[in-house]
């Protein structure tokens, strides 16, 4: 038994009396490296865990506006170790998709963001940009889509806590991120957070501490179950925060983002403080050592 493959046994037989985990299943046929650890790093020097997440339910909630997830999110990376606690920063994926960019529709969209009423001024921008947003509603392209997007850097890592995660006690996942919001009319530069001013969250699997007027909500470890090798997966798992808060819209519309963000902030009501805000992450995660991985 490889050494870390004796701290993921460790930590997994600490856990389990707290999180309530199934019983490990026999070991699986399959090899599950290449299929779901091939954009790991695991030949990088430090990296001694591989990630692969994928989120199949839930939703982001910014005030009351609710994002559901009903398209498959995938994050995916290495881990090198922080501390002796179980900590580790996440590094980004070989292919540079640490987490995919998948889009989630707004439901309601333009309708429930812009009035083209609401376009004030009578310049050449603002008779130009309130002419394309009447266009658009015309069109009927009124769809808005959302999508997360990773700003993780070295001053400001994404960290899984791996003994939190099993243990169902405090941050499991910390991930810094901006929310992209596109509709011809938006265009390609509209975001909510960004690397230097990001939505931090802070993500359990145990119960949320938010201030009000949200109130606790709890999250699971989900079924541990033992794949070939030194896989580990944590089926039905719920990764959950309503404790963070969301900065102002920025650069929707391009060039008259002047006009649009300020429709945008007032419609989502940002910036949101903590506490009107909510994400809840379901689906399975796969933890493996990077050893493993890299020997194939």
């Amino acid at each position: 038994m490889g050494q870390i493959r004796l701290k993921l046994a460790t930590v997994v037989a600490l856990a389990v009396p707290l999180a309530g985990l199934a019983a490990a299943s026999p070991a699986l046929a399959a090899n599950p490296y290449e299929k779901y650890f091939s954009q790991c790093p695991a030949t990088t020097p430090g990296v001694e865990l591989c990630l692969y997440a994928e989120v199949t339910s839930g939703e982001v909630a910014i005030g009351k506006t609710k994002v559901p997830i009903t398209n498959k999110i995938i994050q995916q990376g290495g881990a090198e170790p922080i501390n002796a606690e179980g900590a580790y920063a996440l590094l980004p994926a070989k292919n540079g998709e640490s987490l995919s960019k998948t889009e989630e529709n707004v439901p309601g969209g333009l309708l429930d963001l812009v009035n083209c009423t609401e376009i004030k001024g009578e310049g050449l921008g603002e008779k130009l940009e309130r002419g394309t947003c009447k266009a658009i509603f015309e069109n009927k392209t009124t769809g808005v889509t959302a999508t997360t997007e990773l700003v993780a850097n070295e001053h400001n890592p994404a960290i899984l806590n791996f003994t939190d995660l099993l243990g169902e006690k405090g941050t499991a996942l910390t991930l810094p991120v901006r929310v992209h919001l596109k509709n011809p009319l938006l265009g390609s530069g509209c975001y909510i957070g960004s690397e230097t001013s990001p939505i931090e969250l802070h993500l359990t699997t145990g119960t949320t501490s938010p201030p009000p007027p949200n109130t606790s909500i709890k999250g699971k470890a989900g079924k541990f179950r033992e794949e070939t090798g030194e896989v580990i997966v944590l089926l039905e798992n719920s990764l959950v925060d309503n404790a963070f808060s969301v900065p102002v819209a920025e650069g929707c519309g391009g060039l008259f983002s002047f006009l649009l963000d300020p429709i945008v902030d007032s419609k989502l009501k940002l910036p949101s403080a903590a506490g009107n805000n909510t994400a809840i992450l379901n689906g399975t995660q796969r933890l493996a050592s990077a050893e493993e991985v890299a020997a194939g």
